[in-house]
């Protein structure tokens, strides 16, 4: 059912399309209900609620041996994981809780599906429980599409692994390193048959972190596998299991997704009239950037994202008073919370230092939420 070994698979990827029917009769012979402590699911695609907003779903699909989460008010825990199957092929299962849509099955209140260039920040935090004896990843998945889809296999997978215990590794192949939302990756790109996958391999196990999903979403942008105009329409935060499992657990979850009010033509992704300033201070093999965006229009910018190419040879290296994604190459920098409101005629601030190598050059263009700016 692959089409190469060696490859990393999440429950909703090449086996998706086959299973759309199955779950969606599970969703409707499993009562969606508030999840009391230690509910327990061994329903190959039981669900529940927790919180009164997220999903906990047992997806156990890759396997026909017993799989059971013990649900708590705050996560989930694997407590039976039977069965093994080949660490180059695909898993057993993607035990998670989400928040979004998951084959028809959206959490309640969710703001998802939602457009990428309206989201002006969507932050998350996970805490995880690991074990060895057992061969899985702890996985954080974000799903992308160029419809607001709530149903089937989405366009494009983004994988953060927080954890790899045995011989498994992501689809696809690695195709370099980046630094993203203030931790280094391993990045590894491919396709499962169904979607494409952008992977993000951390170089040690992360047990508990807070961080902005929209840092990776603009990772998948300016690779060339997401658009702005597309859609978040879900994230979720797992484990998927080769081989046993038992104890795995999320122990907390939560996500929030800011969009813009709409109308408002300062909103994230509206129309912007921008001019840009950057001032450098480089010598040999580094570099610091001072950049003052200024909102020439008429209305206030509430939430932004400055999109821009540093030229070959110049990496970041750290920054301040903006949250970046990407080092190198296609570069974004977006809005913290004391900087987030830009009114008419007002300046945002944020900079970076890095390091460069051959003849010094600054970007030549920037665009603000989409559009280009003039530079100062």
């Amino acid at each position: 059912m692959r089409p190469s070994p060696h490859h990393a698979h999440s429950a909703r990827g090449l086996l998706g399309a086959l299973l759309t029917s199955l779950v969606s009769l599970a969703a409707l012979l499993t009562t969606a209900s508030p999840a009391q402590a230690d509910t327990t699911i061994c329903q190959p695609f039981g669900t529940t609620t927790i919180q009164g907003r997220y999903v906990v779903q047992n997806n156990r699909w890759g396997t026909s041996a017993t799989q059971c989460i013990a649900v708590t008010d705050s996560g989930f825990r694997i407590t039976q994981a039977d069965g093994s199957v080949p660490t180059n092929g695909a898993p057993k299962s993607y035990p998670s809780v989400y928040n979004g849509c998951h084959y028809t099955n959206c959490s309640p209140g969710t703001k998802l599906p939602a457009q990428l260039s309206t989201i002006s920040s969507a932050p998350t935090s996970v805490s995880y429980g690991y074990v060895n004896d057992a061969a899985y990843n702890a996985s954080y998945d974000i799903w992308l599409d160029p419809t607001p889809r709530t149903d089937g296999v989405n366009r494009t997978e983004i994988m953060i692994w927080f954890n790899k215990v045995g011989s498994i590794q992501p689809i696809g192949s690695p195709v370099g390193s980046a630094g993203v939302a203030g931790r280094d990756w391993q990045v590894w790109s491919g396709n499962n048959g169904s979607n494409d996958v952008l992977s993000f391999v951390a170089p040690s196990a992360i047990t508990n972190w807070s961080f902005d999903v929209m840092d990776f979403a603009r990772q998948a942008v300016s690779r060339g596998l997401a658009q702005n105009n597309w859609y978040l329409t879900s994230v979720q935060a797992g484990f998927e299991p080769w081989q046993n499992g038992a104890g795995l657990a999320v122990n907390s979850f939560s996500s929030t997704v800011n969009t813009g009010s709409s109308g408002d033509p300062g909103g994230p992704g509206g129309p912007t009239a921008c001019q840009v300033a950057y001032a450098t201070n480089d010598w040999q093999g580094g570099f610091t950037a001072d950049v003052t965006i200024t909102n020439t229009g008429s209305s206030p910018v509430r939430g932004w994202t400055l999109a821009f190419t540093l030229p070959s040879g110049q990496r970041i290296t750290n920054g301040w008073n903006a949250n970046l994604s990407g080092a190198s190459g296609a570069v974004t920098a977006s809005n913290v919370t004391h900087n987030g409101e830009v009114p008419a005629g007002g300046r945002a601030t944020f900079g970076f230092q890095g390091t460069s190598g051959g003849a010094f050059a600054k970007p030549s263009a920037f665009s603000l939420n989409g559009s280009a700016c003039t530079t100062a």
